[in-house]
């Protein structure tokens, strides 16, 4: 976005990094989306899929944190995943409201057998930034959004 002065130099150029970060995040998205569904899934299945993969067995309301989805969002996707036998449902039987989820056999074997693919193919889509720039920027990305966070307390 060129800057027109009409809101200022402080505004215009918060404007243009605005319009800059939702473009490159866009772009960098539909290109990670089409290599996700390659695999025959989609983005928020995936999703699923990787962070237990990584971090393990959770409450279900722990993993919607993690996501930063709700609990309606992640319900219909743990139905999905649970369906193509990705993903397991335990219920604690002291307590029949806390259930865990984690990856059935199946869903394991497919998380190690595509994620390091994707992690090839993200790294090549960042290999435009040097490694030092993406080190920045992803710096400066954590610390626009915890400072937006800061500030919708």
């Amino acid at each position: 976005m060129k800057t027109t002065g009409q809101y200022g130099t402080r505004a215009d150029m918060a404007l243009s990094l605005w319009v800059k970060l939702a473009r490159a995040a866009s772009v960098f998205s539909r290109a990670t989306d089409e290599d996700i569904r390659s695999y025959g899934l989609t983005q928020p299945q995936f999703g699923v899929l990787e962070t237990l993969g990584h971090l393990g067995p959770m409450l279900t309301g722990e993993l919607c944190r993690k996501r930063l989805v709700s609990g309606g969002n992640v319900t219909v996707v743990l139905d999905n995943l649970e369906k193509i036998g990705l993903v397991e449902r335990v219920v604690n039987p002291k307590d029949r409201r806390a259930i865990t989820v984690r990856l059935s056999s199946k869903g394991k074997r497919l998380f190690e057998k595509i994620f390091p693919k994707h992690a090839e193919f993200v790294t090549s889509v960042a290999s435009v930034l040097s490694e030092e720039e993406q080190v920045q920027l992803a710096n400066l990305l954590k610390k626009l959004g915890l400072g937006i966070q800061d500030k919708l307390k």
